[in-house]
């Protein structure tokens, strides 16, 4: 039988192991795509948007707010899921090359050192004006683009945790 064995953990890494691969990848001409977010409780529409994603370029790294970020962003009884076991149910999805997480409120500063050919949000945002992404700045300043999805009607972590507190 053996062979290779496959775990999901493999896929958790730092932002230094990013930045070594990112030379490699961009010496190879393989275009990266970044997207990021807290994943707090997975949807389909979370998978939606990792699939699509991954269909712009040739590997997707997923940006993870850590816990202390969560917190900041949306309470103090967030998040649901440790960073941890968020990190390893991202990896665990065949679409996704790797997922780093990142302490700050946006991910501007993994942007910025990542520099993706495409960095992708999802339909909340608007690709240039007052509605989007924080980070769509840093994109664009060093020639990548930015790639709005659209949404999958029904599926939202907000409306998800307020279907869960109302019950």
């Amino acid at each position: 039988m053996g062979g290779l064995v496959y775990r999901a953990s493999d896929k958790i890494v730092s932002l230094d192991y990013l930045l070594t691969r990112r030379g490699e990848w961009r010496r190879q001409g393989i275009a990266l795509v970044l997207t990021n977010g807290c994943f707090d409780l997975l949807h389909p529409g979370h998978l939606h948007l990792l699939e699509g994603a991954r269909s712009l370029g040739d590997v997707l790294v997923v940006g993870l707010n850590s816990d202390a970020s969560v917190r900041g962003l949306k309470g103090e009884d967030r998040a649901f899921i440790p960073q941890e076991g968020r990190a390893l149910l991202l990896a665990g999805f065949a679409c996704v090359d790797h997922v780093v997480i990142f302490n700050e409120s946006t991910a501007e500063a993994l942007v910025r050192a990542l520099q993706p050919d495409v960095y992708v949000k999802g339909g909340d945002y608007a690709p240039v004006g007052e509605n989007a992404p924080p980070e769509a700045a840093v994109v664009t300043e060093h020639g990548g683009r930015v790639a709005i999805l659209p949404t999958v009607p029904g599926y939202s972590t907000s409306a998800l945790v307020r279907r869960i507190r109302e019950r």
